[in-house]
């Protein structure tokens, strides 16, 4: 009830129908039956968490109590790569994660994420079985499946530029204006990594909707928590996904050193600063088991929502969602 006494209407139906809810609960089983195929073992680990991914890309939730103090997992990666230390063997995990300010056709501040870890694979391995995953899940709504294309990131940009990349700062910005309409006073004051960022969203956004496309070698800049390519310092071992206009997958050749990671965790927390965020406190924890030693291994995350839509033709994440809570 309002102030005034009248009755306030609240929609409380869901966002997906019912087809949407059943497609889910065949994509999950599927999902689960692919793994158990391959001896990969489902594992739980903590939506609470009490260290956050510095990544200045994501910011996490905070939760603040009386009781605690903490973040809503960003993603799954921390925890997992602690088991994978601990001699898990390949694991993987379907749950929901959540980042903040993260809302739109293709977002929803909480999602589900899969995500998985095989050791022993290299990134060639991976692309494949995440190709395979993909087109197993397609196949839920009919017999047909993706081709897989394969193409690296310094090529895709160029096709975009129709020219070499630029490492100019003032031709990178000149390039966001021109190629992703941004407005000049704001391209002023971007970085090289945020110019690329943007540069690599709009060249992926329009790669061909009905094909499966890995983008590789991404800059040694962009690594994350990938490694560097030990042949060429200048790339790292990382790759994206896309089909139906979407990024669908993002994986690493996993980075093992836990004094490199440490060091990538305080430039990141210095690039947050840099930028007016906050800094983050860092999983000590995740070093101190990486010191004990990663398996060499490969990783991907998977946006299971988004892999939903393409399988079941859905134009927005909210069809897919049983309840969309936070409007974009």
């Amino acid at each position: 009830m309002t102030g005034s006494g009248a009755a306030v209407e609240l929609r409380w139906q869901p966002d997906a129908a019912p087809r949407a809810l059943r497609l889910r609960a065949d994509l999950n089983a599927a999902i689960r039956q692919f793994f158990a195929e391959r001896g990969v073992m489902e594992v739980e680990t903590p939506l609470l968490q009490g260290a956050a991914n510095p990544d200045p890309a994501i910011e996490p939730l905070r939760v603040n109590s009386e009781a605690l103090a903490g973040f809503l997992r960003t993603s799954p990666e921390f925890p997992l790569k602690r088991l994978l230390c601990a001699d898990s063997g390949p694991i993987y995990e379907l749950g929901r994660v959540f980042r903040a300010g993260e809302t739109g056709r293709h977002h929803n501040p909480e999602f589900t994420m899969l995500e998985w870890y095989r050791p022993g694979f290299g990134l060639d391995d991976l692309i494949d079985e995440v190709a395979e995953l993909i087109n197993t899940a397609l196949r839920l709504t009919g017999d047909r499946t993706l081709p897989v294309v394969r193409t690296r990131y310094a090529s895709l940009l160029e096709d975009l530029l129709r020219s070499t990349v630029p490492t100019d700062i003032a031709e990178l910005r000149q390039a966001c204006v021109t190629f992703a309409s941004m407005d000049a006073s704001t391209a002023a004051v971007l970085s090289s990594d945020e110019c690329l960022d943007l540069l690599f969203a709009v060249a992926g956004a329009a790669l061909p909707t009905a094909q499966l496309t890995f983008v590789t070698h991404f800059p040694a800049a962009q690594a994350a928590l990938a490694r560097i390519d030990p042949d060429d310092p200048s790339v790292a071992l990382r790759f994206e996904a896309f089909a139906g206009g979407m990024e669908l997958a993002n994986g690493y050749d996993e980075l093992r050193s836990a004094t490199e990671l440490a060091e990538r965790f305080a430039a990141d927390n210095r690039r947050r600063e840099s930028a007016g965020l906050r800094t983050l406190p860092l999983d000590h924890k995740l070093i101190a088991a990486q010191r004990e030693g990663l398996p060499a291994c490969c990783g991907v995350s998977v946006g299971v929502d988004r892999l939903l839509m393409l399988v079941g033709d859905y134009d927005r994440l909210r069809d897919v969602l049983s309840f969309t809570e936070f409007e974009s």
